[in-house]
């Protein structure tokens, strides 16, 4: 386990125009100054299509997850920390995590709508659960109560299943990040049932009394199992620290926010990994765009790699088009 202070930013950049033009003029001192001193970066090179973004890769590389650009099984770890295990369960199948969500249909798109801005709290979210959850059981899926937004489920049907993470389908068509129709048969089916019982329901009916969003359907995301773990094992390593900032202006487009939401960082978390290096402590850095995530980390540069420094990008709008 390493003690080194990891600094993980997701959507550090976009390839979107706004973001793109966004990061031109955009003065990030901290970050520059750490930049042009680390060695090179280790890259991660990824897609946009990758159902799992670059900054959950980087996340679980550093907790020790096995994932891939198809399925992280993120429920499954959460699950071995926490040892919640559902209604009857043991623990010993594939698990997933399901968000309720608000499905926005029209003739062109199927968008999923922000799950925080539902604003579900855990009454609300425990009563969905009671109308939803015998629907899912019919089909050996077992629901528990995990926070407002986020159910625990357990069932076969999430064992090697690939699902897009939920930063993948916030404010987009789902329709392209739907997975596979043949292996989630059940759930598709799972899908159209719960839009059916929800449209009309009273629980909606509530919420649109209070000027409140309906939740009409779900989505699934961390799906998988662990290897079991060996007796005495080691803990995971601490997570790093993971700012949301940019994320949240990212997935809503709003790029005025996003860029001060890093200039916010550069002077508070940024700045404070670069004194950490200056003054010759260890330190990394991971830079996470939609694509992929370079990883930069202290460390003996010879004569080779600073010649090579002269030559690569140095500035963060530099890196940009690469994440």
């Amino acid at each position: 386990m390493s003690d080194t202070p990891h600094l993980l930013i997701p959507f550090a950049a976009s390839p979107s125009d706004g973001c793109q033009q966004a990061l031109q003029d955009l003065a990030l001192p901290h970050l520059d100054w750490l930049l042009a001193r680390l060695p090179p970066p280790a890259t991660d090179p990824g897609d946009e299509t990758d159902f799992i973004p670059p900054h959950e890769r980087a996340l679980a590389r550093h907790l020790g997850l096995p994932a891939t650009s198809r399925q992280a099984p993120w429920a499954a770890w959460h699950q071995r920390q926490t040892g919640v295990t559902g209604a009857d369960g043991d623990g010993g199948t594939a698990w997933a995590f399901v968000t309720p969500c608000e499905w926005r249909v029209t003739t062109e798109h199927v968008t999923v709508g922000d799950p925080a801005a539902l604003r579900l709290d855990e009454a609300a979210s425990r009563a969905l659960l009671d109308i939803v959850a015998p629907w899912f059981a019919e089909d050996g899926i077992v629901l528990a109560y995990e926070q407002p937004t986020r159910w625990l489920a357990r069932g076969a049907v999430f064992e090697g299943l690939a699902t897009a993470s939920l930063d993948r389908v916030i404010q987009r068509d789902v329709r392209a990040w739907m997975p596979d129709a043949l292996q989630a048969r059940l759930l598709h089916r799972l899908q159209s049932e719960m839009q059916m019982l929800l449209y009309t329901h009273a629980f909606n009916d509530a919420r649109a009394a209070q000027g409140l969003g309906p939740v009409n359907s779900f989505w699934v995301h961390g799906t998988g199992s662990l290897p079991p773990a060996a007796p005495g094992a080691a803990t995971a390593a601490p997570p790093p620290e993971m700012p949301t900032a940019l994320r949240d202006a990212a997935l809503a487009e709003d790029w005025r926010t996003w860029r001060a939401a890093w200039q916010a960082l550069d002077s508070g978390p940024v700045a404070r990994l670069a004194d950490r290096v200056a003054a010759g402590g260890a330190a990394r850095l991971t830079l996470c765009g939609e694509r992929s995530a370079l990883t930069w980390q202290t460390g003996p540069r010879g004569f080779v790699q600073r010649i090579q420094s002269l030559f690569r990008p140095q500035r963060m709008k530099d890196y940009g088009t690469l994440l």
